[in-house]
């Protein structure tokens, strides 16, 4: 086998300051392309500041999220206590177009807004916390945010979604692969007719499982690579912030661990693989 490169992008950056250490030093390692940031949360204007001051800007993007912590906008509608819905109602919504529009819109901005702010750049791409930028009604509106941006050739997009039969190959969590790339069907032919690039291939679904064999997982994420391959992770230390908001506690232990050891890039070049820049 001919050797190949992907992308590897660390999800969740700014959810906790535990999580945003652990990403920083895997960044600063060079054991990732880069890291989605969750603008909406408290945190996020230190760790933009903590991301600049390590030279770590032109590595993050956008993880545009509508289901965690609080917004940044009023949505009396979406979130009406206040804070984000779990994913099902949004799930629910987006698939039957029934989502608000205006407070969806406005609070994409507000994310999109705070991330140039801090970063006093364009996020280098954009994904979204469990893939809702993926989701009917939000992508269209998200892509509508870029657009009047004039950001085409400044951002480009995650497309979470793969083929079935790379999925099949892989062997590892199919059914919740299988169920974001039919949520997200259309999703890159949308991006592309915006004028947006995404990437070709997609892995790194997990069960989240503490017990399990990360390492073995990892290995199954670079079988069946697509042209521009993009493996998802979620590393990162654990705080009490993130036990209160996240369930996925021990496993980022696990993924930041793997990856800052001697055996990560042993696994790499065994399956010559390279990561590349996002």
């Amino acid at each position: 086998m001919s050797g190949f490169s992907f992308m590897l992008v660390a999800d969740d950056y700014a959810i906790s300051p535990a999580v945003s250490r652990g990403i920083r030093e895997a960044l600063s390692a060079g054991r990732l392309s880069g890291t989605g940031a969750m603008t909406n949360r408290p945190f996020w204007p230190d760790e933009a500041r903590n991301l600049m001051a390590a030279g770590l800007a032109a590595k993050a993007g956008l993880h545009l999220n509508l289901t965690c912590g609080e917004p940044l906008t009023s949505m009396p509608l979406l979130a009406p206590s206040g804070a984000l819905p779990a994913l099902n109602p949004v799930l629910s919504g987006a698939r039957s177009r029934t989502l608000p529009a205006g407070e969806v819109a406005a609070e994409i901005a507000a994310q999109i807004d705070a991330f140039e702010q801090a970063m006093e750049r364009p996020p280098a791409f954009v994904d979204g916390h469990q893939h809702v930028h993926m989701l009917p009604q939000i992508r269209d509106i998200l892509l509508a945010q870029l657009a009047a941006r004039g950001w085409q050739s400044k951002v480009w997009l995650r497309d979470s979604a793969d083929h079935p039969t790379a999925i099949l190959r892989r062997r590892i969590e199919f059914v919740k692969a299988a169920a974001v790339a039919a949520l997200g069907r259309g999703f890159a032919k949308a991006a592309r007719t915006a004028g947006f690039s995404v990437n070709s291939g997609f892995s790194g679904f997990s069960s989240f499982n503490p017990a399990g064999d990360y390492a073995a997982d990892f290995a199954r994420y670079l079988i069946a690579p697509g042209a521009r391959h993009l493996v998802m992770c979620h590393p990162g230390y654990v705080d009490n912030v993130l036990r209160d908001v996240d369930p996925h506690t021990k496993s980022r232990e696990n993924e930041l661990a793997f990856l800052l050891s001697g055996a990560f890039p042993e696994l790499l070049k065994g399956a010559r693989a390279e990561i590349i820049s996002v």
